[in-house]
């Protein structure tokens, strides 16, 4: 009887195979990365629509938008009556209606850690690399936890005149304010109701938070023409949009100063940083004008929400005009295709 003898591998046959996985590997990765960003941009983009729905639905019930905060003149002071941001008003239109039972709205969200520490999935990009929670909180660990989606604010100035009257900005948004679709005059598939932005953006200040402009400041035409303001000292522990709780633009809001995914490069130390601007805070004495830039990790652009309701991806080439136009309510200006 005969005995075969089962031939093994040879070294050479064995490293040919390894080297034919290891080119399948390296063909199929970059294929699976891109299903992945695009998987990514598609989730967002769904957020914003979630959102988008949420508006409409608030603004059925209500009869107008929900306000930014909420901000009145002492005769001395600008008091804060109400910090809680747009975005913490519309939990309901989430699903999020036991989170928004617990919040007391005539109190502080510094004071309510077990909501302000809480992620909302529907604020979040899946492609934010810093989706994690800000601050300290002995109890939950975190105080705070970021947003995604900012709402438009408009164009530059957010609100000033606080001692006469408060005016506010020119966008879809703002403190104190609701708008009714009657205050669209450019028409809601014309304005911006909201857009992506990067949490723990870098943030730098006014010198003073006293200061008021007479007449108002002209819109920076780039990002070097910021450093023609007085600035604070910059602290690179202050960052933008970390507390979806917050009615301020500089947490929920952005505005279209510059467009998408413009690098305002502000230097420190021997390092530079992307930064947003606010003059001066709404719960400050001084005028509120800021540079809050809408950013994404997407390649290429940044998914925006129209007040009509519809999603649509915004490259970084847009004209800054047409971004500027989508970025006011009733400015009167023609948004021409982008």
């Amino acid at each position: 009887m005969r005995c075969r003898v089962r031939r093994a591998f040879t070294l050479i046959e064995l490293l040919v195979v390894v080297a034919i996985v290891a080119v399948l590997i390296g063909l199929l990765l970059p294929a699976v990365q891109k299903v992945r960003v695009a998987a990514a941009r598609v989730k967002c983009a769904n957020n914003l629509k979630q959102i988008g729905l949420a508006l409409h639905n608030y603004m059925d019930s209500h009869n107008g938008l929900p306000a930014n905060g909420n901000y009145v003149w002492t005769g001395s002071a600008v008091a804060t009556t109400n910090a809680w941001s747009a975005a913490a008003r519309v939990l309901p239109q989430i699903e999020q209606e036991s989170l928004f039972r617990g919040i007391d709205f005539t109190t502080s969200y510094n004071s309510q850690p077990g909501i302000s520490s809480k992620r909302v999935g529907t604020f979040m990009c899946p492609a934010e690399v810093n989706d994690a929670g800000h601050g300290t909180d002995a109890t939950y660990g975190n105080k705070h936890w970021p947003i995604n989606y900012a709402m438009n604010t408009g164009t530059w100035a957010v609100l000033t005149a606080k001692v006469a009257g408060m005016q506010t900005g020119d966008g879809a948004f703002g403190p104190n304010r609701g708008y009714t679709p009657g205050d669209f005059a450019d028409g809601m598939s014309n304005t911006l109701a909201a857009a992506e932005v990067k949490a723990f953006t870098n943030r730098i200040g006014g010198a003073s938070s006293t200061a008021t402009f007479s007449p108002a400041p002209a819109l920076p035409p780039s990002p070097v023409a910021l450093s023609s303001f007085a600035l604070s000292a910059f602290n690179p522990s202050s960052f933008t949009h970390v507390e979806w709780v917050d009615g301020k633009v500089h947490e929920t809001g952005f505005t279209t100063v510059f467009t998408p995914n413009t690098p305002v490069t502000y230097s420190s130390g021997g390092t530079s940083y992307d930064v947003d601007l606010v003059l001066t805070t709404e719960s400050s004495r001084g005028d509120t004008y800021a540079a809050v830039t809408a950013r994404s990790f997407h390649d290429g652009g940044v998914n925006v929400l129209l007040m009509d309701g519809s999603v649509r991806f915004v490259t970084n080439s847009i004209p800054l005009g047409v971004w500027r136009a989508l970025g006011t309510r009733a400015g009167g200006e023609v948004a021409w295709d982008y």
